[in-house]
């Protein structure tokens, strides 16, 4: 795992600084202290940090091919490269490391960019070949790599964190307002766009090519769910299904260094650990996070379980209001884009107590989004069958739908049930976003008249519509599917699975996303992932005889982070510090008087936290990338 960056010119005659190439790295040594690298040759200029994962004493990059004529700059995981190399060295290509980023140098000089088609990993990376002078970007097919670039009229800017492309000089700090009400509405940045103008996110599954000044974009891969799912018996489809997961484990192993587990308790990264123990005669450890506060589900008891069951050695943490307080400038300087993902804070404490003991850990990130496992899916599942038998609603048939939530055991009966005549794409922009925003009674009152004003909706849903038109056709399960794989998964959740782990100079590993994986989820019925009540049907009956029962059959809680009672009392003077600080009410976004009707409100009866949460984030976020308040700074520790 590592952190990568260059800068292309394109006027060839003009040079990169290699000073510049070096201030870019410095800003992004917690990705890799191990090592550092550079190349550059006139007009281009790369840079590598290294956290020595595998062949960790000939691994240096940048990395070139044999005649130094096509260099690498690598950031993940290539878990099939031991059989590349093998097919690379049948067709004479020579080797000088045992790498899989040199797989992926000898991979592109055999078949171009469709070497993607090839790999099966998690990567961000940069080729420069010198013979065509093309710069070569991409992503894996997922996103589990970050990878952000700028272009501008002289320059292309790449890196894997937003800071060390701001670390050019020519690459100007200032903010893109009409991205601020997706951010609030969705509570993160789905699509391309960051908060900052020109500065993009390459796309998962996409790649960059840059030539005499011209830059082209191409898909290689996206998720396919067939209009016939494959028929085949459900015993058949567990039996395909751990065959696949334990090898995915098994691939995900690979490495030179000490490998761990993180669990959360639940059924995901139970099954990881369950399947690690099985692929190795070393010993594996594992890793919990709890929280003094009394009010969430702990999940450590249910961790140690596993942990007991499968025989690792088991560590865990607890955080407090305190710890979660001061280390929220360093959550949005290692973030970057404004996520209102709290629990991203337990996830940095409980790498910084792996951290300790080795240096990659395996997760059951994604289990959800491939085998359908929130429960919204099979409430919104069980909204369109009863849209299909019932009457158009009136106010008191809706009003008696929100009453089956108890029945449901979930909160998102009451907040669709008004929309229950609606379409498919329409009630699901609520799954996707704020309910207050979405129903007009609430973030739409926050803004100013002025911010109000300027705000384009249509912008606003844009990366969202584009997803919506892509599932036309489709049923609504894998229609929530894709959107959420492409959407809330890349742009909030791999993100902060990324920048806080790498926070802790810690690489994370992800099985579940292995896209094989993936695509064998995808080709499914609907019944085999969301079954009467039962979500993650198969993933569950595959693993019913290797997961203890007490794992298996307990609600899903997610990972519960007791921020919201935090915001509303221990930490309620700090919010009303930040929101009403003269600073922020000047940036003329929000009106004073709706923002204090917000906070009494969530006072009051709660369910504005993460409103909340993100506002403050939000104006953290401005203090740390635009006017660079030390403060935030001063604390980040590498």
């Amino acid at each position: 795992m590592c952190g990568i960056c260059g800068k292309l010119n394109f006027d060839q005659n003009s040079s990169v600084d290699l000073a510049l190439i070096r201030t870019m790295l410095d800003t992004i040594r917690h990705r890799g202290p191990d090592d550092a690298g550079f190349y550059t040759a006139r007009q281009v200029g790369l840079g590598h940090r290294r956290l020595s994962i595998i062949d960790l004493n000939t691994g240096h990059q940048p990395l070139s091919n044999e005649d130094g004529t096509v260099w690498i700059v690598f950031n993940g995981e290539i878990y099939n490269y031991r059989d590349l190399r093998t097919f690379l060295l049948s067709k004479g290509h020579v080797f000088k490391t045992q790498t899989d980023t040199e797989v992926i140098v000898h991979l592109y000089e055999e078949f171009g960019p469709q070497c993607l088609e090839k790999l099966r990993g998690m990567f961000a990376f940069a080729i420069w070949d010198d013979k065509t002078k093309t710069l070569f970007l991409a992503r894996d097919r997922v996103g589990i790599k970050p990878l952000y670039y700028c272009q501008t009229s002289k320059s292309l800017v790449f890196a894997s964190e937003i800071k060390a492309i701001l670390a050019d000089p020519a690459v100007p700090r200032e903010i893109a307002p009409e991205i601020i009400d997706r951010f609030l509405t969705f509570h993160y940045l789905p699509g391309e766009d960051t908060l900052l103008n020109g500065i993009q996110k390459l796309s998962p599954g996409w790649y960059l090519l840059a030539q005499a000044g011209k830059t082209e974009l191409r898909q290689y891969w996206d998720l396919q769910f067939p209009e016939s799912p494959r028929s085949l018996s459900l015993r058949e489809a567990e039996d395909e299904l751990l065959e696949l997961l334990a090898e995915a484990v098994e691939l995900h192993m690979i490495a030179d260094v000490p490998v761990g587990v993180l669990l959360s308790g639940g059924v995901d990264s139970t099954a990881m650990l369950s399947l690690a123990a099985e692929r190795t005669d070393k010993e594996i450890s594992s890793y919990t996070v709890g929280f003094s506060d009394t009010d969430v589900t702990d999940e450590r008891p249910y961790a140690r379980l596993a942990a007991k069951t499968y025989g690792s050695t088991h560590y865990d943490t607890t955080i407090s209001h305190q710890d979660f307080l001061d280390f929220l400038p360093r959550y949005v300087w290692h973030m970057e884009e404004p996520v209102c993902e709290p629990p991203a804070v337990a996830l940095y404490y409980v790498s910084k107590l792996a951290k300790q003991h080795v240096k990659v850990l395996l997760s059951g990130e994604g289990g959800d989004e491939a085998f359908a496992g929130y429960s919204n899916y099979r409430n919104l599942l069980w909204l369109e069958r009863l849209k299909r038998v019932l009457p158009p609603l009136n106010g008191a048939a809706a009003r008696g739908l929100a009453a089956a939530n108890s029945w449901l055991r979930s909160p998102v009966i009451a907040k669709y049930a008004p929309l229950v005549n609606a379409r498919f794409p329409e009630y699901y922009y609520s799954r996707t976003s704020n309910p207050f925003r979405y129903n007009g009674n609430g973030l739409g009152g926050l803004y100013s008249t002025d911010f109000l004003a300027s705000i384009d909706r249509e912008h606003t849903l844009q990366p969202m519509r584009g997803l919506q038109a892509n599932v036309r056709g489709l049923n609504p399960l894998d229609a929530m599917l894709y959107i959420d794989t492409k959407s809330w998964l890349p742009d909030d959740l791999l993100i902060k699975a990324d920048k806080m782990t790498m926070a802790n100079s810690l690489e994370l590993r992800v099985p579940l996303l292995d896209h094989k994986v993936l695509e064998f989820a995808a080709s499914l019925p609907a019944h085999f992932k969301v079954h009467g009540f039962t979500t993650k049907y198969i993933l569950k009956e595959a693993l019913k005889n290797r997961i203890p029962a007490r794992i298996l059959d307990r609600r899903k809680v997610g990972f519960p982070v007791p921020y919201e009672s935090w915001l509303r009392k221990e930490s309620r003077s700090w919010v009303h510090e930040v929101l009403f600080d003269r600073t922020t009410t000047d940036r003329g976004y929000f009106a004073t008087s709706a923002i204090r009707e917000l906070l009494a409100r969530d006072e009051a009866v709660g369910g504005y936290s993460k409103t909340i949460f993100s506002l403050v984030t939000l104006e953290l976020w401005h203090r740390t990338f635009l006017e660079q308040e030390q403060p935030a700074l001063n604390q980040i520790s590498h």
